[in-house]
């Protein structure tokens, strides 16, 4: 069975427009028909009356006959101008029985999801954890979707604050190695940019003391003349230089890596700023040429968007070094050059930058680049911890490995108390806590839609009860063991098998699979699929609750509860790997 049923209803609903009313429609939509009302799907006749020039309730009354008389439909109720639909058993039987498994799509996409961004000089914290999280669900979404997709991610591994790092270890490391002091490498860089912070604000404060403005003070001190002068020794190529960089983004690289691992996201392609910062800046002369940018009398070059409610957005510097905006214009274009059939490119980056993303897009637009209109920024909200929890190492930010540790931690606690590892061995004792732990804290931030501010508590996240990742690992777990008691299940359905409602509903949430994720897919939102597994294991656990399975009786009726079951957590499976989670056998 290849078309659902909303396609069915469709297609007959569009012939009965036709027929009755010589009317042609590009779309029609249905809506899940209301609890308190009969039906499966309603069909809001209200746009067709004036076709129709009948009432609604006699136009609805006219499309609902017409319909009824096909097989996948068995009655109809009119209510004012909606038309209730009741699919028939059969239909919800015949797909069951089917069994689809992938989504079967028209036409597909080349799209690529850039997002983690890190800067090399601190390690990846609570912040990049969500956008990790998003960017790694986003990509797997749109691949199950029928897209083809790159997941991309662009290393801002040099510039002034990647020199603070630089500084401070010659200065203050000692030869220090992650090595030597046993600590992963972005860690030490980490722990060597807050020393570069802490002595530049003791700089300024003594400058201030002695009659400098504070703006003077900054411009001023001695750290960030040398900084400036490490730059410009990096840009020049200085051998010395390039090596200690090199070393230190070595060091950060391989914490990085082991933070990915843990968190399980990958890249298909990962840019480099060092090799991109440079590009962009033959695009100002063709901006000036093709008089989309302007000149100032300091020699800068600017796009002026006030006409378009923006502001002037300088792109060159007086000085001829380029900003983040024109290497990001830069990179664009070489991306849909690298990938000629390139159709969407979705940057995963948080809200505060939703004003670089305007800019950026409509640039490009006047730029006259046509994939402009393919361009999306995928904006987020900051994510925020209960007062008083899971202080960091400096106290200001909490990065990831503190926080997936304590999410561990946090799943071996609840995990031992309830008593969940009976019969587990050491090994798997602890993979089930990772299992348990990374499971709650992506399920806990991908089941809030990408734009919201949200609030990450972990204790709330590892509960075995509610709209959370253990609960519905648990059940997930539930159905893996009754598979085992029952062992081996060959029997066949036939249509003699009547589903009960607890059935028919399970059914109709696994029938919604596909359109699940097409629209995760199409507002770039796991949030939507979080949501939907959840109602359905809602749904299976009061089947459980209310119909026995193998305790049935009737062999029929067991192997179909057995298959359906089986059915739901296949479900369940491959929804939570499209959200990056791992689903235990045994829990």
């Amino acid at each position: 069975m290849n078309k659902n049923i909303e396609d069915i209803l469709e297609e007959k609903v569009k012939e009965a427009l036709k027929s009755l009313y010589g009317l042609s429609v590009e779309k029609v939509a249905f809506e899940k028909t209301k609890k308190e009302f009969e039906g499966d799907y309603t069909l809001v006749v209200f746009p067709y009356v004036k076709d129709s020039q009948k009432k609604p309730e006699d136009t609805a009354n006219e499309i609902g006959t017409s319909l009824s008389i096909t097989p996948e439909v068995k009655g109809f109720n009119v209510v004012k101008g909606f038309l209730n639909l009741v699919i028939s058993d059969s239909y919800w039987l015949e797909y069951f029985i089917s069994n689809p498994k992938t989504i079967i799509k028209k036409s597909t996409k080349t799209i690529m999801v850039e997002y983690s961004s890190p800067n090399t000089n601190k390690p990846l914290h609570l912040g990049h954890v969500r956008n990790n999280l998003l960017g790694y669900s986003v990509a797997e979404i749109l691949k199950a979707d029928g897209n083809t997709v790159i997941k991309a991610n662009l290393v801002n591994d040099r510039g002034i604050h990647i020199c603070k790092s630089m500084l401070a270890w010659k200065k203050l490391g000692n030869g220090d190695t992650p090595a030597s002091l046993g600590i992963k490498g972005d860690h030490l860089v980490g722990k060597y940019y807050v020393a570069f912070d802490k002595n530049y604000k003791n700089e300024i404060e003594q400058l201030i003391l002695t009659g400098s403005t504070k703006e003077e003070a900054e411009k001023n001190a001695p750290s960030m003349k040398e900084i400036q002068a490490m730059l410009l020794k990096w840009e020049a190529g200085d051998e010395e230089t390039r090596q200690l960089w090199k070393m230190m983004n070595g060091w950060v690289y391989e914490g990085f890596a082991e933070t990915y691992k843990k968190m399980n996201v990958d890249f298909d392609k990962t840019y480099y700023e060092s090799n991109t910062y440079l590009l962009g800046k033959d695009v100002i002369n063709e901006g000036l040429e093709k008089k989309v940018f302007q000149s100032r009398l300091d020699n800068s070059a600017f796009i002026d968007l006030t006409k378009d409610g923006l502001d002037e957005k300088t792109l060159l510097r007086a000085d001829g070094t380029s900003v983040y905006m024109t290497q990001d214009l830069g990179t664009a274009i070489e991306r849909f050059k690298e990938y000629p059939n390139l159709d969407n490119l979705i940057y995963i980056v948080g809200n505060e930058q939703d004003y670089h993303f305007k800019v950026l897009f409509l640039t490009l637009k006047k730029l006259g680049y046509k994939w402009a209109d393919g361009l999306f920024h995928l904006s987020y909200g900051m994510v925020e911890l209960p007062d008083g929890k899971m202080k960091s190492r400096e106290g200001t930010v909490v990065d990831a490995d503190e926080l997936i540790d304590e999410m561990i931690n946090t799943a071996r606690e609840t995990t031992k108390e309830l008593g969940k590892i009976d019969g587990f061995s050491d090994a798997e004792a602890e993979k089930l806590y990772y299992t348990i732990g990374m499971g709650a804290l992506k399920y806990f931030m991908l089941k809030v839609d990408p734009k919201k501010k949200m609030l990450f508590n972990p204790k709330e996240s590892i509960d075995f009860n509610g709209n959370t990742g253990p609960f519905i690992q648990y059940t997930y777990a539930r159905i893996q063991s009754i598979k085992r008691k029952a062992g081996e299940n060959k029997g066949k359905i036939d249509q003699g098998v009547t589903p009960n409602e607890k059935e028919k509903n399970l059914i109709r949430y696994l029938h919604d699979y596909t359109k699940a994720v097409a629209e995760a897919a199409s507002n770039y939102s796991p949030a939507v699929i979080a949501n939907y597994v959840y109602e359905l294991v809602k749904e299976y656990n009061q089947f459980y609750h209310d119909c026995p399975i193998l305790k049935e009786e009737d062999e029929m009726k067991r192997t179909f509860r057995l298959q359906l079951s089986s059915q739901v957590g296949e479900t369940i499976k491959r929804i939570m790997k499209l959200l990056g989670i791992e689903v235990p056998d045994k829990m």
